[in-house]
């Protein structure tokens, strides 16, 4: 009798620590999803002349004869970051899993070079379910907060990956304490 409570409560044990391992590896994915997306995004934005700007608001003219037109830079507009977060996801595949061996937990860094630039791809490896899994995750961020990213690269610069994905978002709860170039 006592063997099996004994195996019984084991039993529970290994039931908490294997759920405990899933919630966070859940977690990293999607912290590292998030982080990947602000990555990609800043690229992308990047990419996009500063100079060109684009006329928003109302083309009406007003009772007082006025027009509530007002330049914004194209970068940064509402709808090139529409455009922007329609394919953002797909650049998922360019990322790899890293594993930090002293709290076994999971980060995503790009494996795939936008240019010519050297990759550090020491302890990366590439998954497809791992990949798959990032493009899940990044999707749902897109489609349950697109009005918290439109709105924090519309007039965010600095820390977007912390102030989205760790105190808006909360989707990473450990992020503060990881590097700014770590995703």
């Amino acid at each position: 009798m006592r063997e099996a409570a004994l195996l019984l409560a084991s039993c529970a044990v290994l039931s908490v620590l294997v759920l405990g391992q899933a919630a966070r590896q859940g977690q990293d994915i999607r912290c590292g999803a998030c982080r990947a997306l602000v990555d990609e995004m800043d690229w992308a934005i990047s990419q996009i002349d500063p100079k060109k700007m684009i006329q928003t608001g109302s083309f009406r003219i007003n009772p007082d004869g006025s027009q509530s037109i007002r330049e914004v830079p194209l970068a940064r507009s509402e709808g090139n970051l529409l455009e922007l977060m329609e394919s953002v996801c797909e650049r998922m595949e360019d990322y790899g899993e890293r594993t930090d061996p002293s709290t076994n937990r999971k980060s995503y860094v790009r494996i795939k070079s936008r240019g010519n630039e050297a990759m550090d791809l020491s302890e990366a490896t590439l998954d497809s379910r791992v990949t798959s899994s990032l493009k899940f995750a990044c999707e749902t961020i897109v489609e349950q907060h697109e009005d918290e990213i439109i709105e924090f690269f519309a007039h965010e610069n600095d820390n977007v990956k912390d102030k989205l994905c760790s105190k808006r978002t909360d989707l990473c709860d450990h992020a503060l304490k990881m590097p700014h170039d770590e995703l």
